[in-house]
């Protein structure tokens, strides 16, 4: 089996300032696989030919819109002529972040990524086609007149303009594909190459080979040498991989430290966060803040801003007795806007993020204090040492008395 490529991280070379990037290009014969770490759209004007895209085939011709999601597989198999297409290069999290913040309470849960992810490829109309055509010429126009802006304004109304346009995008590509009735809420057939995009998509979590395992009904040694292979990346680095991309949105749009990153973020500490950041990017993550958080302040992004604030609240407020209703309404949304963005930031809800930091807390208590464990439960926020040991059993599979024998007994073996 022959390692597939990795698309680089940024749109197009354009680096991280650019929330997208857009061109034409032409395929005359078949590709090779390609891993794409970036989102992005094809728009087909000409041409027939037979796209893969993780494991099953869709015919491609004039007034075909693909969409690949992040950590996707792709491949063009067949070219029967040449196809030429708007390619759409753009950061997901961004968009998804503005479509979720934008739920209200009289609306259903908008899942973009659900949609797309069961329904990649759409086919459109003449009337359909040219409006998703008008979408990417405006995109490609107003990208090629950011060099010529000059007044102080300008980078305000460019991202404004481009973000707008990208949500609409999306939206009328879901349109569509419910209206040919090609979305299928509930996919039967689980794929190998769904391997990659799972683990993108619950990148928080301590994923673990044991769960794969269990959702692809794959032993863990096939899993991890799948992976291997596939992307020549051990299990442990492709996650690291894949966390460097949601590294850039916090360091963008916090003011995090470290240490308290690598935990959001599923490091093992600051040290090693850091470490993997640097080996990724070339830069250290706090020169990486300060060249480009600069920048994203020309281009005014208060929707993302205010969602990572929400993230922010809780983790520096979970020994207070916070509520979603009192958390909601210091952000001005509702509870159900509140999950939604906890949901996408850190893929957890209110009540399991703020466990889950809770817990985080009490562990380190346990493991450098002498306090007793109802003495911890208050000290994190809890009203009893029962709460918090119910919460420890979920998150740690174990109970806090039972941690602390196990951290003292890792300790004597080092002593000696």
């Amino acid at each position: 089996m022959v390692k597939t490529c990795i698309q680089d991280i940024d749109c197009s070379g354009q680096h991280y300032r650019k929330i997208c990037s857009i061109d034409t290009e032409i395929i005359e014969n078949p590709t090779t696989p390609l891993i794409h770490r970036m989102s992005r759209f094809w728009l087909i004007n000409k041409g027939t030919g037979v796209l893969k895209l993780q494991d099953r085939e869709y015919n491609l011709c004039p007034g075909t819109i693909v969409s690949i999601l992040p950590w996707q597989i792709s491949d063009i198999v067949q070219v029967d002529s040449p196809l030429q297409f708007f390619l759409l290069v753009y950061y997901f999290d961004t968009v998804n972040v503005l479509i979720k913040s934008s739920c209200n309470g009289d609306t259903g849960s908008l899942t973009p990524i659900e949609f797309m992810d069961s329904c990649p490829v759409v086919h459109c109309g003449q009337e359909d086609y040219l409006q998703i055509r008008e979408i990417f010429e405006q995109l490609l126009r107003e990208i090629n007149m950011m060099p010529m802006m000059s007044s102080t304004m300008e980078p305000l109304y460019h991202s404004l303009f481009l973000k707008n346009k990208l949500v609409e995008l999306i939206v009328r590509f879901q349109r569509i594909g419910v209206q040919n009735h090609n979305y299928c809420p509930i996919r039967s057939d689980i794929q190998k190459s769904d391997i990659l995009h799972y683990m993108y998509n619950h990148l928080s979590r301590k994923l673990t080979l044991e769960e794969l395992s269990r959702i692809f009904y794959m032993s863990e040694s096939s899993i991890s040498l799948y992976i291997t292979q596939t992307t020549g990346l051990s299990f442990f680095n492709l996650l690291h991989e894949m966390r460097i991309g949601k590294t850039i949105d916090f360091l963008l749009h916090t003011n995090f430290t470290m240490e308290e990153l690598a935990e959001i973020l599923g490091f093992a500490d600051s040290s090693h966060f850091c470490k993997v950041f640097a080996a990724r990017t070339g830069m250290k993550a706090n020169d990486f803040r300060k060249t480009y958080q600069n920048i994203q302040e020309l281009c005014n992004i208060e929707i993302t801003r205010d969602a990572y604030g929400v993230v922010s609240y809780i983790y520096r407020n979970y020994n207070r007795k916070l509520t979603p209703k009192e958390t909601a309404g210091r952000f001005h949304i509702t509870i159900r806007e509140l999950n939604i963005l906890l949901l996408h930031l850190v893929e957890k809800n209110f009540s399991d993020f703020l466990n889950f930091i809770r817990v985080n807390r009490a562990s380190e208590l346990l493991k450098n204090t002498e306090k007793g464990i109802t003495e911890i439960a208050i000290d994190v926020g809890y009203n009893n040492a029962k709460t918090l040991t119910r919460n420890f059993l979920r998150f740690r599979t174990i109970t806090p008395g039972a941690f602390r024998q196990h951290v003292e007994l890792q300790e004597d073996s080092l002593q000696t």
